[in-house]
């Protein structure tokens, strides 16, 4: 499989949108940048910040597109087009409702899962065919019409004070697996970060939240 060249944060652009749970995978890119003393710039031919990461084959491109979640595709084919990268040459980091908090999943394909990020790329990319990493956010209720009607609110809703170390966990591990992605390639990667439950997740009382 040809290396890993694209890191792509999905989210939604702005002050407004920081810190919530649909922009987990801003929130990673972010944290990586900054360890790495990287800063993201904004590239308007690609609709996007970006940063990068790494010399020589280590390097990595990071983007977090700015075209809003449901039309992240466009921002993501122009990368692509940009770089002349193929797209099992990225990795998508998305939030995932279906996963709890604390968990993550590496899938080096398949459909969008009711997320309009996701239905965006797969719809510019004219197929299913990139890796995604899914990073667990929880589900608003377990109740399906429940679950439904709350699912804007939640999404868009920031993490809890009591969810703080989870989150912590999760993103150093994505970033952990990103470098053993580099190194190992996803499948060994895969191995690992789809086994992974962060410590703190324990700790954590399951509760409705208002």
């Amino acid at each position: 499989m040809a290396p890993l060249s694209l890191v792509v944060g999905l989210g939604n652009p702005g002050e407004k949108y920081a810190g919530t749970r649909h922009n987990v995978g801003f929130m990673a890119l972010e944290q990586l940048a900054k360890r790495q003393n990287s800063s993201f710039k904004q590239q308007s031919k690609l609709h996007a910040l970006a940063a990068e990461v790494g010399q020589g084959a280590e390097r990595l491109r990071l983007l977090m597109p700015q075209t809003y979640m449901n039309d992240s595709g466009r921002s993501i084919r122009a990368a692509l087009d940009w770089f002349g990268f193929e797209p099992n040459q990225m990795l998508i980091l998305v939030d995932d409702m279906d996963l709890p908090l604390g968990r993550l999943r590496l899938r080096l394909s398949g459909g969008a899962g009711g997320h309009n990020g996701l239905r965006s790329i797969i719809a510019h990319l004219g197929g299913q065919e990139f890796p995604r990493l899914r990073i667990g956010i929880g589900a608003p209720a377990l109740n399906p019409v429940e679950r439904k009607q709350r699912t804007v609110g939640h999404v868009l809703g920031r993490f809890a004070v009591a969810e703080q170390p989870v989150l912590e966990e999760v993103i150093d591990e994505v970033l952990a697996g990103l470098d053993l992605i580099q190194r190992l390639g996803f499948e060994r990667a895969g191995n690992r970060l789809n086994g992974f439950v962060a410590p703190s997740a324990a700790k954590l009382v399951e509760q409705p939240t208002a």
